[in-house]
């Protein structure tokens, strides 16, 4: 079962779990042993540290989403017996190193995330049964001891990278066949102040795209929290949901905030976790067609796209991309964002840019030649086609999961 903890403990605070929180850091290397209760300032450099090698945002604060994953390292491949908890799942960096491990070896092992769910259970599986062990998906002594004898096969994330890009290339070009969901999100740092102008500015962008989805085709989904917070439990409620819809794709929606007014631009953000050299290749994908394609029509400053393992993005089955469309902060940005037609070309360059992602390079055109009309067109072009992340064709994998990315 997952620890989590319902408060945010800064520079200043003290107490049993400061404790705590140093000693985690200081077993990561990250931090000296001088015994502490205070939150010093080294400790808050440590866990900005932390933050930046876990792809978490970086504010040296320890909120529930931080200790979350700190309270992961807990854990190293050996420690305990792993098994598949339907509903409860377990995880920690000894599942990080089980999923390599198996991936290494040649055995699809769906996503390298660090949560042991059914791809992982399976991929476990075949492994026992293809060396003569107990096949019962659960990874104790014996089948620790056979995955320590063997010699990787290959290295990295080559085979899930080339599963996930064929999965996408059978789904077809056609976007009529597409489940999406569009998540209205908010920034995790955006101040109280700010949340009631994200909000209007978010929806209505998100409903615009919607509504081009739908002309297409599109079985398109919103979904959001409950406007009251960026709560990280209803992130996960809603990663949850994509994943039972079976959808195809992710696009999540922000608003982006500085305490610096000059800053501005848009950025996108695919799931990737370097410290655990695992990342989604269509995510990455599909969020570098998004951000060129806003760029291109809008002229708005690029901040390019980056890996991070925000529950949303690690937690979703399909490929994800979380999208900060500008700054709430920032005067430039928001004199673009409340013109409407800014939000027009917006929508369009989502679109466009979801066309792109299922076209091969020679049916693809250049950053900012497709426009909606010549996506209406290509349905013409590309028969309607049932893939295996579509709910209708009786396959119970969704989006990469089955195959990983």
């Amino acid at each position: 079962m997952e620890t989590y903890l319902d408060q945010t403990y800064r520079l200043g605070d003290s107490g049993a779990a400061i404790s705590e929180i140093a000693g985690l850091l200081h077993g990561l290397g990250l931090l000296d042993d001088q015994p502490r209760d205070v939150f010093d300032a080294d400790l808050e450099e440590a866990v900005r540290a932390f933050q930046q090698q876990r792809g978490l945002l970086v504010d040296g604060q320890v909120g529930p989403g931080t200790y979350r994953r700190l309270n992961e390292t807990r854990w190293h491949l050996g420690d305990r017996i792993l098994i598949f908890r339907a509903g409860d799942l377990m995880v920690g960096d000894d599942v990080y190193q089980l999923q390599r491990r198996l991936l290494d070896l040649g055995f699809a092992i769906g996503r390298v995330d660090g949560y042991f769910g059914v791809e992982t259970s399976t991929g476990l599986t075949d492994f026992q049964r293809n060396y003569g062990l107990v096949t019962d998906g659960t990874c104790g002594p014996e089948t620790l001891k056979a995955l320590t004898r063997l010699s990787p096969m290959v290295q990295g994330g080559a085979p899930n990278a080339m599963r996930a890009e064929s999965r996408i290339r059978a789904a077809g070009p056609n976007l009529s066949d597409k489940v999406i969901v569009i998540d209205i999100s908010r920034a995790h740092n955006l101040p109280d102040a700010h949340s009631e102008t994200s909000d209007i500015i978010v929806k209505d962008l998100a409903q615009r795209i919607a509504g081009r989805f739908g002309a297409t085709g599109v079985s398109a989904y919103l979904t959001t929290s409950s406007f009251g917070s960026a709560d990280l439990q209803e992130e996960r409620e809603r990663a949850r949901f994509a994943n039972e819809l079976r959808a195809d794709l992710l696009i999540a929606i922000a608003l982006d905030y500085s305490e610096n007014p000059e800053a501005k631009g848009i950025s996108a953000y695919f799931f990737g976790d370097t410290n655990h050299d695992t990342w989604s290749t269509t995510g990455e994908k599909l969020a570098g067609l998004i951000q060129r394609e806003i760029v291109a029509r809008t002229g708005m400053t690029n901040l390019r796209s980056h890996a991070k393992t925000w529950d949303l993005l690690r937690m979703t089955r399909m490929p994800a991309m979380w999208m900060d469309i500008g700054y709430v902060s920032s005067s430039a940005d928001m004199a673009r964002l409340q013109d409407a037609s800014q939000r027009d070309l917006i929508a369009e360059a989502i679109v466009v840019a979801t066309q792109r992602f299922y076209l091969t390079p020679e049916e693809d055109e250049e950053t900012g030649r497709l426009n909606y009309a010549d996506i209406k067109a290509k349905l013409r072009e590309f028969p309607a086609q049932v893939g295996p992340g579509d709910p209708s064709s009786g396959d119970p994998s969704s989006g990469e999961s089955a195959l990983g990315d």
